[in-house]
């Protein structure tokens, strides 16, 4: 009896180890969605609440936007239509506070192209995105993750057609966007972005090794000293050299006769 009691505890605690590690990955979202109007609810007309558009290439035969209305139980939508090669998108300006962060949105696709970044919901910061969709496909959840550090950040979130220097065309569709804080990543969640890390590689480093740089103020300055001992030297000479001259007596005039 002893026995069974020991296997029947042993066996509840593997049961409720493996349900812990089931339930972890679900249980690391923290809170709601940081995105206002991350469902494409709200607005009037063509402009959703809370979003704005931008392109590289502004010209207005370049792209189309849309916003297609929430109707008969289907989420509202976004659209971009990179008309011409473009990296054309729907933005929203987040402030986030130091942690994890994980970023989605639901995509498909028409006729975008298979050799430059597709469609993506990215941070415009360096790179920063979700795997790019491209071709034309039906629905489909794409993502990633951005640890921010430090006292926080401002950010920009972009549902994008294209990327920075791979201009793109097609039309891309994008629904239920989200931004949630999360504990952190799943194992082995990809694709994954430091934004510490992404700022201070992009920040302009100086040319050359410190030594060197030392030396070549140096080196400017002998030469700024050494020019202008050469110049003045230069104005102080006629003056030496009037001082070296030999003083040449006047002869005394001659008295006029009475």
């Amino acid at each position: 009896m002893t026995r069974e009691r020991g296997t029947r505890g042993v066996l509840m605690a593997c049961a409720a180890a493996i349900l812990m590690i089931a339930m972890a990955p679900c249980a690391r979202a923290t809170g709601a969605n940081l995105l206002l109007n991350g469902d494409l609810a709200k607005g009037s007309e063509q402009q959703p609440d809370n979003w704005r558009t931008e392109a590289w290439v502004n010209e207005p035969a370049a792209f189309g936007y849309t916003w297609i209305h929430p109707q008969n139980e289907v989420p509202g939508q976004l659209e971009v239509n990179a008309i011409k090669p473009n990296d054309a998108r729907w933005m929203q300006s987040l402030t986030l506070a130091p942690g994890w962060y994980h970023f989605s949105a639901e995509v498909r696709t028409e006729n975008v192209g298979s050799k430059e970044t597709g469609a993506t919901i990215s941070i415009m910061e360096d790179g920063a995105m979700s795997p790019d969709i491209r071709g034309t496909t039906g629905w489909q959840t794409v993502g990633l993750y951005l640890q921010v550090g430090g006292s926080g950040a401002d950010i920009e979130v972009a549902l994008r057609v294209g990327g920075f220097g791979s201009l793109n065309s097609g039309r891309a569709f994008f629904r239920n966007v989200r931004a949630e804080k999360i504990t952190s990543p799943p194992p082995g969640a990809t694709p994954v972005y430091d934004l510490t890390a992404i700022r201070k590689a992009s920040e302009p480093q100086p040319v050359g090794h410190p030594v060197t740089l030392w030396a070549t103020f140096v080196v400017l300055a002998l030469v700024a000293y050494y020019g202008w001992r050469l110049f003045g030297s230069e104005e102080t000479a006629p003056a030496v050299a009037r001082a070296a001259l030999p003083k040449v007596r006047e002869k005394p005039k001659a008295r006029a006769r009475r």
